[in-house]
Order: C-alpha cells, then structure tokens, then sequence
C-alpha cells in the first residue's frame, strides 16, 4: 500500500523516533506481523517515489525502522548490486575520522540538494527484516544512504548538515515546504494541507 510521504516542516521529522519493541512477548506475533507490513508498504512507497532510501518518520511512525536499496543505481555504481537494507534500531558502534562529501536529496525535502559531509566508514549494529541481530560496515554510497536515513531517526535532515552559507542560500525553498508548497509526483502530508 502506498502511504503518503511527510515533507520537511511537519513535526514526526523532527522527533527523536521510539525503538521497535521486539523482545516483549504478549502480542509480539501481532507486533512482528505488523512491522512486516510497515516494511512492505514504506519499500512500495519509496519505489513508487523513486526513492533508494525512506525511514518510517517519512511515513509518518516515529519507529527507528528503514530501508535502503541502492540497486538501482548499480549500473553506474557497480558496488551497489545488490544492496538492499532492512534496519530495525540501528546504532552507530564506529564512525570513521575520515569524511566525503556527497550531493544528497531526500522525498521528504523534494527538489533540494545539497552537498553533506558525512563519515567516510560506519559500523551499525541493528536487526534485519527477519528480525536477526546484524553488525555490518558500511562503506562509499551504501554508508551514505544508510547515514542519510539514520538522521531521520534522531530527528536530523540533510539540510541540517549543510555549511549556513548554503542553508541561506537554499532558507525560500524550504520556507515555501513548511508553507505546504510542494509539487511531487507521490502523494504528501505537509503542516498545512494534504496531498
């Protein structure tokens, strides 16, 4: 099911989002059955959206669940074949000193991009979608996305990140958001109206 995508200025962006409850046992079936629905109706979304990434504030549930899929850009990036993420409460055990910097976009701030210093390397920690205990490095643009979309659990957008000469440069755009004044081709929730 597609679900509507919130976009910058609404408030569950801006939330520090609530670990997924997977060890309590009364109701947990129902609970797992549940989050495997939210996996596959936020997938469907962000692909609808030609996303290759969306975390579930995007859609509206302050839950530390996302999913990234860079296969779609394995022709021009081959080390992404293949690299697709499903992440229930990640955590950052490692960060690398070392940073790149990337041009970033995201469904929720729609036509803006901006280039983000991020770590260069990453370790997380987190369950899959079989709701098996992971830790994993990350690298290159797989380390991206998934950094990307771990700031949406604490609340942070890429446009957060970016230097105050550009945030300046870039404040009418997203003025004109937080007004409700968005254009996309997927359907939205923004503070004044829906889509």
């Amino acid at each position: 099911m597609l679900l509507p995508i919130y976009i910058y200025g609404t408030g569950v962006l801006r939330e520090k989002a609530q670990p997924v409850d997977l060890e309590t046992e009364e109701g947990k079936e129902e609970r797992l059955q549940q989050i495997k629905e939210l996996f596959r109706n936020m997938y469907e979304t962000m692909k609808h959206a030609d996303g290759v990434g969306i975390a579930a504030p995007q859609v509206g549930v302050s839950k530390r669940m996302l999913i990234v899929d860079g296969s779609d850009l394995a022709e021009d990036m081959p080390e992404l074949k293949g690299f697709k993420r499903y992440m229930i409460n990640p955590v950052v055990t490692m960060e690398s000193a070392e940073t790149a910097e990337y041009s970033e976009g995201c469904l929720s701030v729609p036509d803006i991009h901006a280039d983000v210093t991020r770590p260069k390397t990453i370790e997380v920690e987190y369950y899959n979608e079989n709701f098996e205990k992971v830790k994993e490095t990350f690298t290159g643009f797989g380390c991206r996305m998934v950094e990307h979309e771990m700031d949406h659990l604490d609340g942070h957008m890429f446009v957060d990140r970016v230097s105050p000469i550009r945030r300046k440069l870039m404040a009418a755009k997203l003025t004109k958001l937080q007004a409700g004044k968005v254009r996309t081709s997927y359907k939205t929730v923004t503070t004044s109206k829906n889509r």
